[in-house]
């Protein structure tokens, strides 16, 4: 029986195509052992997939991938391994939403001066959100609406020509740092791995968060060629940290698999005893 693991997938919770008990019954199909779910900000779909993992039997992984900033780059941190009854770690994860929504804001007035208007009940509708407060809203929802409005022919075209940084509707949003969110993941019982670490183009910036306090590094992603995975995994196993690895599965978008399919990466499932997570 396989024993992997692909601890890097988004659903509906966030910016994903499909609800987190379809990415189960994915993963069960793919022969895989164990999945994170590591939604944006989030841990609304977490529930839906471990029940639905019990159901399939595959060991499903509460995580969440929290936004932070360093060195003025936007870095993206997974936690895994902390207390879901957390309230203060849940707190924080609804501060770091609350600032998702008011950039969605500001980039919704940017639009609009562009000539292309969208209001809040169409971006609601595009992000399919429900009556939760706790699903997360994001740039990709402003561009699937810009897509339902006619105003871009797909979702590239949006980012490449209006939300991307640096782009006319663009704004940053208001993020903690990635040791501030270190710390968090830490004080609720978890582990904090740098998530892609070869889309910044800063390994020294990487190395600098693995020696300042994450656990480990994302060394297997859909966006890293062989050469970087060694490099990354290299660094983990001289320091004694984690090497975790992911698809960053997002579903299929203008006919393309984001970031890769379920299983495109993974890790042997004998990590989950270092995440803490009880496979039995």
């Amino acid at each position: 029986m396989s024993r992997r693991a692909d601890l890097h997938m988004h659903t509906t919770a966030s910016d994903g195509m499909f609800a987190p008990a379809d990415n189960v019954r994915m993963a069960k199909e793919a022969g895989l052992f164990a999945i994170a779910i590591t939604d944006h900000d989030t841990v609304a779909g977490v529930e839906e997939a471990l029940r639905a993992g019990r159901e399939l039997g595959v060991v499903v992984v509460p995580g969440v991938e929290l936004s932070t900033v360093a060195s003025g780059k936007d870095i993206h941190v997974l936690a895994y391994g902390f207390d879901l009854d957390d309230g203060k770690w849940l707190s924080r994860l609804e501060t770091l939403r609350e600032g998702r929504n008011l950039r969605n804001e500001r980039m919704l007035a940017n639009l609009g001066r562009l000539g292309m208007p969208i209001s809040p009940e169409e971006l609601a509708a595009a992000a399919g959100k429900s009556e939760r407060k706790d699903k997360s809203v994001g740039r990709p929802h402003i561009a699937q609406a810009m897509v339902d409005k006619g105003y871009v022919s797909d979702l590239r075209e949006a980012f490449d020509r209006w939300l991307a940084e640096g782009k006319p509707a663009y704004e940053r949003q208001e993020r903690a740092t990635s040791l501030e969110a270190i710390g968090w993941i830490h004080e609720a019982g978890g582990q904090a791995v740098i998530a892609h670490p070869g889309i910044y183009g800063d390994d020294d910036l990487v190395l600098s968060l693995l020696d300042g306090g994450a656990d480990g590094l994302e060394a297997y992603h859909s966006d890293h060629n062989p050469e970087q995975e060694r490099r990354y995994a290299e660094w983990t196993a001289a320091r004694g940290k984690l090497a975790t690895g992911g698809s960053d599965f997002h579903g299929v978008k203008d006919g393309k698999v984001y970031h890769g399919a379920i299983g495109n990466r993974s890790v042997d499932a004998d990590i989950l005893d270092r995440l803490g997570v009880r496979t039995e």
